[in-house]
């Protein structure tokens, strides 16, 4: 065998054993209970958490069953394992291989992973083999709850130095937020002078958008008053239509309009008619303003 032989032999061996790279996941959470609060968790919440619970074979011994899921930890750690036993992983860490789920299976990992006390500053990069939550976590409720603030990072302790000085940076910033009873994973923030609502829709993002452009169309998208959709974004493969509501109300005075605009939306939504001329430009022009996170 020549020289440029064995080279190129050596060079397909090499090749053959490395690790398939991450399939994109358009739905990183789809499969898991509460998929649009995960999606709300990773990409419209400032500070909440909820508790999960791993299988048995994925729990190292000494290491609890139960997690908690946060939007951010100290200095945007990945993971942590406190002192007194918790486990926290933060969903806006920065992680982006294609497949959230992938990416947040390996925080969990390895944060029950290290001893109490240390945080986890980085995982290894994700391959195809890697778990995803689905693989790890038991079927059960995803319950979130919203904080006024990020003192849930402590617990019963005292952060000191760096840390202790992102905590107080973060809850000077913290972006006030309700959850609506109305519907679930919508969300009512109040950023500087204005009021909005953000919904993370369960449904298929091209059909929610046929949904929303027939409502736009027919004058039938907003929320009373002079409330006005203002668009909506996409985030881990759903829809998140935003409202431009009136800075002098809150979240309950919306209750019964968000209800309202849910009924409308189902209609539209199991319309089978073709989107008229009015509807198809109506769709154009969200999707003009469409941004997509992440």
């Amino acid at each position: 065998m020549g020289k440029a032989s064995r080279r190129q032999h050596g060079t397909d061996t090499t090749r053959r054993s490395r690790p398939a790279p991450v399939p994109f996941e358009r739905r990183p959470f789809e499969g898991l209970a509460g998929e649009t609060d995960w999606v709300a968790m990773r990409e419209i919440l400032p500070s909440a958490t909820a508790t999960i619970t791993v299988k048995s074979a994925h729990v190292p011994d000494g290491a609890p069953s139960e997690a908690t899921v946060a939007t951010v930890l100290p200095m945007a750690w990945p993971g942590l394992h406190r002192a007194d036993g918790t486990v926290l992983i933060g969903t806006q860490s920065g992680n982006a291989s294609g497949d959230a789920s992938r990416d947040l299976a390996a925080q969990l990992l390895a944060a029950l992973a290290v001893d109490a006390g240390v945080p986890v500053l980085s995982t290894p990069p994700v391959t195809a083999d890697s778990p995803r939550l689905q693989d790890v976590l038991e079927d059960a409720t995803f319950e979130v709850t919203l904080h006024e603030g990020f003192d849930f990072w402590v617990g019963e302790q005292e952060l000191e130095g760096d840390a202790a000085e992102s905590l107080a940076r973060a809850n000077e910033s913290i972006v006030p937020t309700s959850r609506m009873t109305s519907l679930p994973s919508a969300y009512w923030v109040r950023i500087g002078d204005r009021a909005h609502i953000r919904l993370v829709l369960p449904d298929d993002e091209d059909a929610a958008t046929d949904a929303l452009s027939r409502l736009h169309a027919a004058g039938d998208d907003a929320l009373g008053g002079d409330t006005r959709l203002l668009g909506a974004f996409r985030a881990c493969g759903l829809l998140v239509p935003v409202w431009d509501l009136d800075p002098e109300l809150g979240a309950d005075d919306y209750e019964d309009e968000l209800a309202a605009w849910h009924q409308r939306y189902q209609k539209a939504l199991a319309s089978d008619v073709a989107l008229t001329a009015e509807e198809r430009r109506a769709r154009s022009g969200l999707l003009s303003r469409q941004v997509t996170l992440r």
